[in-house]
């Protein structure tokens, strides 16, 4: 077998390996304390509230991000805009 075959076989193998010793709910301890209270209805609605935090914080970075984005484009747009405006007026 060549090289690049036997280590994607090896990769594969060390995929499946760990996936398969992987418990279905893994969880630090004090996560599963904090969700281990099924009683209180508030308790049922932190996994989903954890979900939403996780989504926020990653779209954050991205608007920030496309908001200079876009007020930088605008900028140049103007000073685009305002040099045409004075060479147009100078060639004349």
């Amino acid at each position: 077998m060549n090289k690049a075959l036997k280590g994607l076989l090896l990769a594969l193998a060390l995929v499946v390996g760990t996936l398969s010793t992987a418990s279905p709910v893994m969880a630090c301890p004090m996560c599963r304390v904090a969700n281990e209270d099924t009683e209180d209805p508030a308790a049922e609605a932190r996994p989903r509230a954890y979900m939403y935090s996780i989504l926020f914080m990653l779209a954050m970075p991205a608007s920030i991000a496309t908001f200079f984005g876009v007020s930088l484009y605008r900028l140049s747009r103007q000073r685009d805009a305002m040099n045409e405006e004075v060479l147009g007026d100078n060639n004349i």
